[in-house]
């Protein structure tokens, strides 16, 4: 007979905005893939029953991205167990200071609180010693997880229910393989509240590149480890079993899993022979349309969205980041690739390598804008975040960079650019997204889709998002969701707590005007796509970037770096005499 019960909370922390509330929404927009990992492997424990027949292990999971957390709240609800702990899973560098905040409460409280993620993994993994931060959580006596949980979970449950949790954990030097893990999961009550009921899964980890700016190959490794295609028809099947068939799959690179055909062959026979609704959202490389069938099979798999690491035009700046892989004379293929099977593209684009200045980063949009058949393009910082190489060059150089780990968002400058002041820097990042979502290139984007068969609905509802969130709402899109919540007592310490009578009238009129800014962007974009729906001419549109290059006619983008291009890891030969 069960007679103790012990108890797991796991929340994964948001961050503070710059007015120092929580980031949060009533439907946020990206799942978490770090809550289903460990929320699958605690489940597993607590089937296996680790911790003896007499004790019942139960788990709760929050992200604060769509859910208010209230640590006192859930402190006591880990009191009332026999045993317990709160967790604070796949911890973020601008995510950092929040779940010290989120700990410090728990503690408070005195239940344990374990913090995992990519910071303390990143930091551990690249910096010497225990940095500043990291030290803080071992003084208010949270413990540290460092690597992958896969096969040590239980050893972390059986710690906590003898109290004899350790003060850091560190695998990064184990990496486990996948073959037979227990499988990524959150039930429909979690999932639901992500806007169109997504989940996720990694089908496998591990990126081979090496670019400078990443911490996932120096967390997670550069061999990949993969799941089989049963493990991942098996993640499918438990939750269409919950009415749940949307899926990020979080992999970094899912091109370079070991297990790309198995897996897509066997999602297309689920598709086609048993008729399962299955969407897939993919993170690709630039040159997976050069592997035999991918770009094909990954159509048959359900993959309708795809996410591409384009980061730059630039040569120059690809060679810096070590980003070799990127053959920019090859993107408008790659592009076009997508759209063949109606995929739609969203791409990364990195803003301040040291080459960029204001007048060539407005170039090089205005070349994307006309040469390549992009759908979606998002902005980021160029960010030295912790765990990645370019941070550890600069920590052991001595180089100052932003100590305020909130801001490394990917929407702040953390760090100085040789040839843009802060401030030029941040009037660049707005004026990047203001010129691609420009009105005229709205309606470019939305009649490539429509003669490429992508759905015009499903282009505005995105090119809404990504337009609007940074203006509106003053967020990076991949942090939006939809109707943001403030609660007027969450705000960062050392902020004021403001009063009734002036908070709820400013937020008030806060939330007044967004909705206002928001109808008025939807009336002016849907003008937009009658115009397009009307157009008797529509079927037979076409533009440079739709028109396929070849290398008897090199395109614009060729030229214009033709000076460039033939320095560059891999180029080809034609190039050298372009233009």
């Amino acid at each position: 007979d069960v007679t103790r019960l012990f108890k797991v909370i796991l929340v994964k922390p948001s961050h503070y905005d710059d007015d120092g509330y929580v980031v949060q929404w009533r439907r946020s927009l990206i799942p978490s893939n770090s809550l289903a990992s460990v929320y699958g492997l605690i489940r597993d424990c607590a089937d296996r029953k680790v911790l003896g027949p007499d004790t019942r292990i139960e788990i709760e999971a929050y992200d604060e991205c769509n859910w208010r957390i209230d640590a006192g709240k859930l402190a006591r609800a880990i009191r009332r167990a026999d045993a317990g702990f709160i967790g604070l899973v796949g911890v973020q560098s601008n995510q950092f200071p929040r779940a010290l905040d989120l700990g410090r409460a728990f503690r408070a409280e005195g239940v344990p609180v374990v913090i995992g993620g990519f910071h303390v993994s990143g930091s551990l993994a690249m910096l010497p010693g225990i940095s500043d931060e990291l030290q803080q959580a071992l003084d208010l006596g949270m413990t540290l997880f460092a690597g992958e949980a896969e096969t040590r979970m239980a050893t972390i449950l059986a710690d906590v229910d003898q109290q004899q949790l350790k003060p850091i954990y560190n695998f990064l030097s184990d990496l486990p393989g996948l073959g037979d893990a227990p499988l990524p999961f959150l039930p429909r009550s979690i999932s639901r509240r992500v806007a169109g009921t997504y989940a996720s899964f990694d089908a496998g980890r591990g990126c081979p590149f090496q670019c400078s700016f990443c911490t996932i190959i120096n967390v997670q490794g550069r061999i990949s480890r993969a799941r089989a295609a049963d493990e991942v028809e098996a993640i499918l099947r438990a939750n269409l079993a919950q009415g749940v068939n949307r899926f990020f799959v979080t992999d970094d690179n899912f091109a370079r899993n070991n297990n790309w055909e198995a897996i897509f062959d066997r999602l297309a026979q689920l598709r086609e022979r048993e008729g399962l609704n299955i969407r897939l959202l993919i993170q690709v490389d630039t040159l997976c349309h050069r592997i035999p069938g991918f770009v094909e099979k990954a159509a048959r798999a359900g993959c309708h969205s795809v996410f591409i690491g384009l980061e730059n035009i630039n040569p120059e700046s690809l060679m810096d980041a070590k980003k070799r892989q990127n053959k920019i004379w090859e993107y408008r293929e790659m592009l076009l690739a997508w759209r063949s099977v109606k995929a739609m593209t969203y791409a990364g684009y990195i803003l301040g390598f040291p080459q960029d200045t204001p007048e060539t980063i407005a170039r090089d949009i205005q070349i994307i804008k006309e040469q390549l058949p992009v759908d979606i393009l998002e902005f980021f910082f160029l960010t030295p975040l912790p765990g990645s190489e370019d941070h550890k060059k600069l920590f052991s150089r001595g180089i100052a960079m932003d100590p305020d780990l909130n801001k490394y968002d990917l929407e702040h400058a953390c760090v100085g650019h040789a040839r843009m002041s802060e401030e030029v820097w941040k009037e660049t990042y707005r004026n990047a997204w203001a010129q691609y979502y420009s009105d005229d290139h709205i309606e470019t984007i939305m009649r490539r889709a429509a003669v490429s068969g992508i759905k015009d609905t499903k282009i505005l509802q995105w090119l809404m998002i990504f337009a609007g969130a940074t203006r509106i709402e003053r967020v990076h899109p991949l942090q939006y969701g939809f109707v943001r919540r403030k609660v007027r007592t969450d705000r960062r310490p050392g902020m004021p707590i403001l009063s009734p009578a002036i908070f709820y009238p400013w937020r008030g009129f806060d939330f007044l005007r967004s909705t206002w800014r928001w109808l008025r962007l939807f009336l002016r974009y849907r003008r937009i796509q009658r115009g397009v729906r009307a157009d008797p001419l529509l079927a037979s549109y076409t533009d440079v970037a739709l028109r396929s290059s070849s290398p008897e006619a090199p395109d614009k983008l060729v030229q214009e770096f033709s000076d460039k291009i033939p320095r560059t890891y891999g180029a080809p030969k034609r190039v050298a005499s372009a233009g």
